[in-house]
């Protein structure tokens, strides 16, 4: 028995069967083709899969795409506008804020969250914000750097240095 979903993704209203037990992430993946959210841990807890639902950062390994019916979603590829990286893809780029990039889409998820509430974070802010997202590769030191690069380039739309940000 199929379910019908209605959800906005990335600004373009889809209209889908689904099974009741397929999960969202792999609704965004399969069925949409949006790769850029990946599946970690399919328990929610290293954050890969981070998107926006209804403007809020959630974790969609665990929540079944028939609750997201009526829900506005954002994915990593809704993030960027007219060819135009968001600050946040850019910063990440720009501070080497990624290795293998396996996390990065969640990272720049959830730290996108953050700046939505938080213009001005701290580098303790950061940190607590993106305690839920897992790197393997980085040791978290430039992930923070890409973060405080991109609230700076948000807030005054130029950065000094990178290098200053978290000395």
């Amino acid at each position: 028995m199929s379910t019908r979903i209605n959800v906005t993704v990335n600004g373009v209203q889809y209209n889908h069967l689904v099974e009741p037990r397929l999960l969202l992430v792999s609704y965004l993946r399969d069925v949409l083709r949006l790769t850029g959210t990946h599946v970690g841990c399919d328990t929610s807890s290293c954050g890969a899969c981070t998107i926006h639902v209804n403007g809020k950062a959630t974790k969609c390994c665990t929540m079944l795409a028939v609750q997201a019916d009526g829900c506005e979603i954002t994915t990593i590829e809704g993030l960027s506008h007219n060819g135009e990286l968001h600050p946040l893809q850019e910063a990440f780029n720009e501070c080497h804020g990624l290795q293998c990039g396996f996390c990065t889409p969640g990272m720049i998820m959830m730290a996108a969250d953050l700046l939505q509430h938080n213009p001005q974070p701290t580098e303790e802010s950061i940190r607590h914000a993106l305690e839920g997202n897992f790197c393997r590769c980085t040791g978290y030191h430039n992930i923070v750097k890409s973060v405080q690069y991109a609230a700076e380039k948000m807030r005054t739309g130029e950065v000094e240095e990178v290098d200053k940000l978290t000395s």
